[in-house]
């Protein structure tokens, strides 16, 4: 409550500072006409060509408002989470998955007045094909044998190996692949080298103005929204600007909301969070109007493991390592409680509780471990339950007693600390110990660095302290690293031990693992020193691994297959422990009701929240405006 109190002065007083209409940023547009959130600084501002690198920013709007493709999934699941965008159904394959047709919709136009048609479509392709370097040259390449045309509003792929799931690249839960406008391209000279400044757009806004030096950037609705695919399915948006802008540091995002002069937030620390929620309830709302706030994004942090590394080529030693964790103080340390547990190498969020984790509770219950000595069943089903009473003094009748209620907002269940089984599994492959510190079998202390980012990701840095602490005190010599904004080409070149990060993203809304799982398969695994694909970035390798990831190639995205094979993958990383997975990426990301109402939330989850997620497009075309809002 200390840290609450202090975090709630610091705020109040930051306020008092600060004009309350500070909004040099938006000057000339009307206030209630406008809906402001977090962005990115851009480097290399003037840079527009999303399907090149350039510098730039992609997440400031780009991709979300100007930027369309062929198909959507919601990553928060529901029975609408698939959507149709510039395609006007679902991908047709044929029987053996070598030929995929795509049906378009008719009526959709570029801001300049161009209709899309499937030239844009085919040009896209082949453009990227034919121009190493491009985003998704490589995945067109490697797929795409030739295409035809049969008609304006018709494309068929002709593939150069079966794959149910080449229309993936087109369908987008964060990004896809956007369709480009061939009619400003072909004109362009090389596409490498072509800012496209300013970009012509497929969907309902427009570029309205931008800061050279990348602090914000302005979009406005177009005249003509009607002729996109987000005016065809949901009508009129109410906002007419949307506008992204640099917000700071997590405290000073906090104060910019209170001002009002930030309605929706990307992320911020727990105690911005809760002196949000309880100071400024009447003004803020979340997507969990209550503890914890949280809205969990369809990524899975966890320990990741340097498999191609002694010892953690040792599944005991993962498994020790996993032991040795008290999950509830990890809860605590990082998220202050607001954490959602995943025992299971998927994260609880969108469809995976009912297609996954409730489905396999039993077998998580009846799983056996031998640690050499004895066999022991580690799975304890009422964590959650532990730290929803752990906080419960704090928070009150805010935290559910109901077990269901306890899962949405806590999560499952995850492994007991036990460190006299972690003790075994240590003894079964080698170790022994001297004093309290603990020894390889070649002699040598275990000791190694457990990476983590810092303080672009406070959460997962407070994590890895608290692991790194309950390792030392098992006898362990781990010492946190901070890797800063090297964090990810260490990580993609294997210069880790272990680290606190996530290789695991899923769709969400869909229980096909394959948005990670395919870029598990051997074929992939990099040697250390290389970069690694994403997304196995401990190179875990596995015989079983490959057969579930190549059977899952095999079946039809929608199959009823789908859900037995992912169960049996997760089965397999239990058993194997590649990864300790830890928890959902849980962000704050609260919302002003100031201007804007109609955010999605828990209870209808229309759309994913965070700014830089392209199909917060759906959001925007949702929100309307407060009528008790100030008059501008």
């Amino acid at each position: 409550m200390k840290v609450l109190r202090n975090v709630a002065l610091v705020v109040a007083m930051s306020l008092l500072a600060l004009p309350a209409l500070a909004q040099d940023f938006i000057a000339g547009i009307p206030r209630n006409e406008a809906l402001i959130i977090q962005g990115t600084p851009a480097q290399n501002a003037d840079w527009f060509n999303v399907w090149a690198p350039g510098g730039g920013s992609n997440v400031n709007g780009l991709q979300q408002l100007t930027t369309d493709t062929l198909w959507f999934i919601n990553p928060e699941g529901g029975a609408d989470a698939w959507q149709n965008a510039l395609a006007s159904e679902r991908p047709i394959y044929n029987d053996d998955f070598t030929q995929m047709t795509v049906k378009l919709r008719e009526g959709i136009y570029w801001s300049d007045g161009v209709e899309f048609t499937a030239d844009d479509l085919v040009y896209t392709v082949q453009t990227q094909i034919d121009h190493p370097g491009m985003g998704w040259s490589a995945p067109f390449a490697l797929n795409v044998a030739s295409m035809d045309k049969p008609d304006r509003d018709t494309v068929v792929f002709h593939l150069k190996a079966p794959n149910s799931r080449f229309h993936t690249l087109f369908t987008s839960r964060w990004n896809a692949a956007w369709i480009m406008p061939k009619h400003v391209f072909e004109k362009a000279g090389d596409p490498l080298a072509f800012p496209n400044n300013p970009p012509v757009s497929l969907s309902a806004y427009v570029l309205n103005s931008y800061d050279k030096s990348g602090n914000w950037a302005i979009w406005r609705l177009r005249d003509d929204w009607q002729r996109t695919s987000i005016g065809m399915d949901w009508g009129q948006p109410a906002v007419k600007y949307v506008v992204y802008r640099a917000a700071g540091n997590p405290d000073a995002r906090v104060i910019e909301q209170r001002n009002h002069n930030l309605d929706v937030i990307n992320d911020i620390t727990p105690e911005g969070m809760f002196t949000i929620m309880r100071d400024a309830a009447t003004s803020s709302t979340a997507w969990r109007k209550t503890f914890p706030f949280a809205h969990p994004d369809p990524t899975l942090p966890s320990v990741l493991f340097n498999t191609k590394e002694k010892p953690f080529d040792s599944k005991d030693v993962r498994w020790a390592l996993t032991l040795a964790i008290d999950i509830r103080a990890v809860a605590l340390g990082s998220y202050r409680g607001a954490a959602t547990l995943s025992a299971l190498a998927v994260p609880p969020t969108g469809s995976a509780p009912d297609d996954y984790f409730r489905p396999l509770q039993q077998w998580l219950t009846d799983f056996e471990l031998d640690t050499g000595s004895r066999k022991i069943k580690p799975y304890d089903p009422a964590i959650s339950g532990q730290i929803a009473n752990m906080v419960r003094p704090t928070w009150g009748d805010q935290i559910p007693t109901d077990p269901a209620e306890q899962q949405k907002a806590f999560g499952f269940g995850w492994w007991k600390q036990d460190l006299r089984a972690a003790t075994e599994l240590l003894q079964k492959a080698g170790f022994t110990k001297q004093g309290n510190r603990w020894m390889k079998p070649d002699g040598t202390p275990f000791r190694f660095r457990l990476q983590v980012e810092g303080d672009a990701i406070p959460t997962l840095a407070r994590a890895g302290t608290t692991i790194a602490q309950q390792w030392s005190q098992f006898g362990v010599d781990a010492k946190v690293e901070v890797a800063g904004p090297t964090n990810g080409q260490r990580l993609t070149a294997g210069d880790f031990d272990t680290a606190i990060y996530w290789s695991i993203e899923t769709w969400g809304g869909h229980p096909d693992l394959s948005f990670f799982l395919d870029s598990y398969h051997s074929q992939f695994i990099k040697p250390l020193g290389e970069m690694q694909p994403p997304r196995n970035l401990q190179r875990w390798e596995s015989p079983e691994l490959d057969r579930l990831i190549e059977a899952n190639r095999s079946v039809a995205f929608d199959s009823p297959k789908v859900l037995e094979l992912g169960r049996d993958f997760l089965k397999l990383a239990v058993e194997q422990m590649p990864m300790i997975p830890l928890m959902a990426y849980n962000k704050f990301a609260p919302f002003d009701t100031t201007y804007w109402t109609g955010y999605p939330s828990v209870d209808d989850p229309y759309s994913a929240s965070g700014p830089n997620w392209s199909n917060l497009r759906y959001m925007i075309a949702r929100l309307k405006p407060n009528p008790a809002a100030p008059k501008s």
